[in-house]
């Protein structure tokens, strides 16, 4: 059985509607708690994936939350080694930040589930099996595209919402893994930032049960496509 190594910055942000995907294919799930784990000691060579969750913390804070050096320093160990990594939100802008982009706040908070616009490039990768399946967003930050990298997917409030670096990194900014049924979760998490946003949670949650089903087959898709991807290229071997 292969491991996954799932860096997390909060505890509801988890893998989500992946998690059951992952074990049914597999896989055995070992969750790192950025905040608390010694992040030094963490070896992040030897999983077949790395995913690395979201957070309501910059990719740029490390003055402020000083775990976030040693974790950019993770995700460049990984990168240099050219293993397969996710990003999701906190996780995309982080390995955006590590490939020499710049992460940088949006000036509007996204949040809301809403579908994406797919590039030529998106619709020709893994992402295709979103079509138009509104996703959830959750963000105040935006990151640019890598050097070397591909755009994937916009919407209108943010331009850069996917990007990947040949087949084995791949950086979402919205929350493909979001689960419907735990959204409870999140509005109460995140309920200060909801309120300074002036959302209304009951909104999210009804959009969060009429999009769940779908969403949860997207990702799905999107997920087991990538990884199958990898599983047929040139890492496989490495992986």
């Amino acid at each position: 059985m292969s491991t996954i190594v799932a860096i997390r910055h909060i505890h509801f942000e988890d893998l989500g509607t992946l998690e059951p995907l992952l074990r049914a294919r597999g896989h055995s799930i070992e969750y790192v708690d950025a905040t608390t784990a010694d992040l030094s000691t963490l070896d992040v060579l030897s999983p077949e994936l790395l995913v690395v969750l979201g957070g309501p913390i910059g990719a740029y804070d490390e003055a402020i939350y000083p775990f976030v050096s040693a974790e950019l320093a993770l995700v460049r160990e990984r990168l240099a080694a050219h293993l397969p990594i996710l990003g999701i939100c906190l996780g995309a802008q982080l390995i955006a930040r590590a490939l020499g982009a710049k992460v940088y706040p949006l000036g509007v908070k996204e949040i809301g589930y809403s579908p994406l616009t797919l590039t030529g490039e998106g619709r020709q990768s893994p992402l295709a099996a979103i079509g138009n399946t509104p996703v959830l967003h959750w963000h105040g930050d935006q990151f640019d595209i890598p050097e070397g990298a591909v755009r994937l997917a916009s919407t209108p409030v943010g331009a850069n919402q996917a990007f990947a670096l040949g087949q084995h990194v791949l950086g979402l900014q919205f929350h493909l893994e979001a689960d419907a049924s735990r959204i409870e979760r999140w509005l109460v998490g995140h309920a200060s930032e909801l309120g300074q946003a002036g959302i209304d949670p009951r909104q999210l949650r009804q959009a969060a049960q009429q999009s769940g089903s779908q969403l949860v087959a997207a990702a799905h898709d999107v997920v087991g496509n990538w990884l199958d991807g990898l599983a047929a290229g040139p890492l496989a071997s490495a992986a």
